[in-house]
């Protein structure tokens, strides 16, 4: 097994030097935690509970994600890296009525892109100050196997609260988080509570949330099976953009306006009250989404949807699953004007886009749905669509 070469240690004025340098690259936040004992205890009841879903991703990598070690041999610390993504009042336009609901983290080109070269540069900082070598550090940005929340609580730059989201003291809920697992042993952070247990995921949520349930109130699906614990079979996050497939019925009403991602539990939030805008320096807005018309997004083709959503994270969405989403945001709507473009849908090529028009066509025309969808059901060959005709 690596182990870190002898000398490889920051400490003291040291570390200072370092944490400006790396806040000098563009993020908001450097803070140092020490590797030690095993962590994820949490992760490992909530797989066992299958609140993951089909994420089987987090299932390959659970032991890697509780012992830093098998990522990085030798690993002696890690730097944790916060970018404020709040963008204040700009933000606002993406609850104007009658428009689609954005997670706000969306209106930005994809974040693991434009963050990354900061990491890049990071590790030469980390090399210049501490004498590391390429080998003696790997970096992340949100998805590596790493427990970036659990390894922030432990850094001090923040406490996991009741909504399972690291909230900071200064930036409330709308931090991005990267890491950097290393082999040099730099002097750690305290945590905000002496008492916090390391990294674990299973460290009792709301440190700082005394008896504020604003966010478990607030979920529109019902999603927390327990303070701190997500069930992404019901969050309106994973159904919007991990989920691949069918949008189950009884969340469909729930998701509302949000075409991609969902907010609730983090604008409800009362430590936002100390957001401030972020620098955003290794961030690039794309604010102009959330102007985006329902009807424009229900006639996009492949190629205009490219050219729109072109190194945004929606791109991880697809065509068809942007497509989907809009269905269901027109059929919780109400909008009657929305029924032309429902009806070209209801013979789309993707059977789960059929499936969500069908469902969004009932809900608007009512009554008068079964008609309109006769010529697509008599040609329909997809038990999931036939399912959705006859649920209406």
């Amino acid at each position: 097994m690596t182990t870190a070469r002898p000398g490889l240690k920051i400490e003291g004025e040291q570390r200072e030097q370092l944490r400006r340098r790396l806040r000098e690259l563009g993020f908001d936040e450097v803070r140092f935690a020490r590797v030690g004992e095993e962590a994820g205890g949490g992760l490992r009841e909530w797989l066992a509970e299958g609140m993951h879903a089909d994420m089987a991703w987090m299932e390959r990598t659970a032991d890697k994600r509780a012992k830093a070690d098998l990522v990085l041999p030798g690993v002696r610390s890690v730097i944790i890296f916060g970018v404020n993504y709040w963008s204040g009042s700009e933000a606002e336009n993406n609850f104007a009525p009658a428009k689609p609901q954005w997670a706000r983290y969306a209106l930005h080109k994809d974040y693991h892109d434009t963050i990354r070269p900061g990491l890049v540069a990071a590790g030469r900082v980390l090399e210049e100050i501490a004498g590391a070598a390429v080998e003696d550090y790997r970096y992340y940005v949100d998805t590596g196997p790493v427990l970036e929340r659990g390894w922030a609580a432990r850094s001090g730059l923040g406490f996991r609260g009741k909504n399972a989201m690291l909230i900071s003291k200064t930036h409330g809920n709308w931090l991005f988080l990267a890491s950097i697992l290393t082999r040099v042993e730099i002097a750690p952070d305290a945590p905000l509570r002496k008492s916090l247990r390391p990294a674990d995921e299973g460290e009792p949520a709301g440190l700082l949330c005394g008896k504020c349930t604003r966010c478990l109130d607030a979920c529109p699906t019902d999603a927390f099976s327990a303070p701190g614990v997500v069930d992404a079979r019901r969050c309106i996050s994973y159904q919007t953009i991990e989920n691949k497939g069918i949008i189950p019925r009884e969340l469909r009403a729930g998701i509302g306006a949000r075409i991609y991602g969902c907010d609730v539990c983090l604008e409800v939030c009362p430590w936002n009250r100390f957001a401030q805008k972020g620098r955003q320096l290794l961030l690039a807005a794309r604010y102009d989404l959330a102007d985006l018309p329902l009807a424009e997004i229900l006639a996009l083709t492949p190629e205009r949807f490219a050219e729109i959503f072109r190194r945004t994270p929606i791109m991880r969405l697809k065509f068809s699953g942007l497509l989907r989403n809009a269905c269901v945001v027109a059929g919780n709507g109400g909008d009657i004007s929305m029924i032309p473009a429902l009806l070209r849908l209801v013979v789309h090529d993707s059977a789960v886009v059929r499936a969500h028009a069908v469902w969004a066509m009932q809900r608007l025309a009512g009554s008068g749905a079964a008609a309109l969808l006769a010529d697509a059901r008599a040609r329909e060959t997809d038990d999931t669509v036939l399912a959705e005709h006859a649920a209406g």
